[in-house]
This record gives structure tokens, sequence and C-alpha cells, in this order.
């Protein structure tokens, strides 16, 4: 059974001062904001990667500026569960839990096409039936789901924007907190993985300021473990050659008043 964890308990204290938080309480961003990702093309591709966003990525992809108003229809079978990755790097998370849950549909939203052709390789070798991909911004795909869709969310390692100019560019915002919670159903999941400190202390102050979701742990060191049937990422394992400590945290969206 798991519970709720405040800044007022003792594992909230305990947790805020190993993360060395920082509070924003600048205006949030709107909601034409600049782009909260990095580059969107990386070295040249190989032939196969080449081919494939040539000829699987049209069966896969789907406009996400349009409203979806059944996104289910956007598989070939009807999942059970939907969840959203945003900005899935190389893709070998969303492949190895969409092989682990055929049954549930994955959306995954990735800005860097070298991301997007890996993940084609990885559905391709697993002949994967229940992944769509979209190559660019995930705020996109967001304001186009009706409400209460998503059983889940990840969002794994992204990028920190470690200067402080630039932390209005965190993904995990006030205002996009907001946008997120009309999509999920009251007890989705928000799972959040970061190897940065400030990053996951600045994205748990604006949780614990939400009035949508709550932050919810098993236990006092819930954070220092990934989720049961965790598939790690390439950035985690680059952590963890460097000596740092991922930190995992998982929200949990209300039930409506």
């Amino acid at each position: 059974m798991s519970r709720e964890i405040s800044t007022e308990s003792q594992d909230g204290k305990r947790l805020s001062q190993l993360l060395e938080p920082c509070v924003e309480t600048r205006r949030e961003i709107p909601a034409n904001s600049p782009r909260l990702h990095g580059r969107r093309r990386g070295k040249k591709l190989g032939s196969h990667q080449a081919s494939l966003l040539s000829t699987a990525l049209p069966h896969l992809s789907f406009d996400g500026s349009d409203p979806l108003a059944d996104p289910s229809l956007l598989f070939p079978d009807r999942p059970s569960a939907l969840w959203l990755e945003i900005g899935f790097g190389g893709g070998e998370h969303l492949a190895a839990e969409a092989l682990a849950h055929p049954s549930a549909g994955y959306i995954g939203c990735e800005v860097f096409l070298n991301g997007i052709a890996k993940a084609l390789a990885l559905v391709e070798a697993s002949s994967l039936r229940n992944v769509r991909l979209y190559n660019g911004d995930a705020r996109d795909v967001i304001d186009s789901l009706p409400p209460g869709t998503l059983d889940g969310v990840y969002l794994l390692f992204p990028d920190p924007w470690p200067k402080r100019r630039h932390h209005r560019r965190r993904f995990l915002c006030s205002e996009m907190l907001g946008r997120l919670a009309r999509v999920m159903r009251p007890g989705a999941e928000i799972r959040f993985a970061t190897d940065i400190g400030g990053n996951a202390a600045w994205t748990l102050a604006n949780v614990l300021r939400s009035p949508d979701f709550v932050w919810a742990a098993a236990g006092p060191d819930d954070w220092q473990r990934p989720w049961a049937g965790w598939n790690g990422t390439r950035y985690e394992a680059k952590a963890l050659r460097a000596a740092r400590r991922p930190v995992y945290l998982t929200f949990r969206r209300k039930n409506s008043a």
C-alpha cells in the first residue's frame, strides 16, 4: 500500500535535504512558450534506419496537432490502458514496456529524429503492434487528447536545463501539470526519473504545490529505487557510470472533487 509524502513529513524533509531543493516562484511559462527540448537531428543515419523513416514511420506515426477523439483507434487492437512517454530517447524503455505489456497502448513522443529511427528499429525487431510515435513536441499530443485518457505518463531523464535562466524550460512546471491533469484518469501516475538533484527538487516542489497530484511513495527510500519491472535507459546507465544516483518519483493524479 503506497502512501502520500509531503515535505512536512520526516521522509519528505530527508529527501528535500538530500536533493538541495530549488523552489521557483516566478511566473510559469505560457502555452505558447519556447521549445523545451534540445536538438532535433544528430549524426547521419545508417541506411536501414533511414529506410525505416520512409517505410515504417508513416504507419506508426500520427498528426499530434489534430484532436484525437478516441486515441485507442490509433492501434490495430483496442488497448486496455494507454501510456505516454515524453522524450523517449532511443526508445529502449518504450519498446521494453510495450513488449512486456502487449495489451496496453504506448504513445512515444520524441523530437530527436535519430531517436525516432532507433525506436523504429526496436519496434521492427519485436514486431510490436502497440506502439505509436510522434516526432515532435509532446505538448501537441497532450493538448490533442480528450479528458481522462491516460493511465500513466513516463518522463525519464529529461534535459535538466541546469542554468537557472533555463529552469522554465523544464517540463513539469505548474502549468504543464494542469494540462496533464486534464488528460489523466484519477489514480493515473506520472513516473519521473532524473540523476540531477536540482531538477528532482524543482519538479517535486511543483508537484507538492499542485492541486491535482500527490507524491506517492511506499517508504522513506522509495525514491532511490525504480519501479517494479523497471526497464532501464541509456541515460540511467550513463548516470550510474558517472556515480550519480538517479531519483525515481511517482506522482499520482488525485480523484476529482
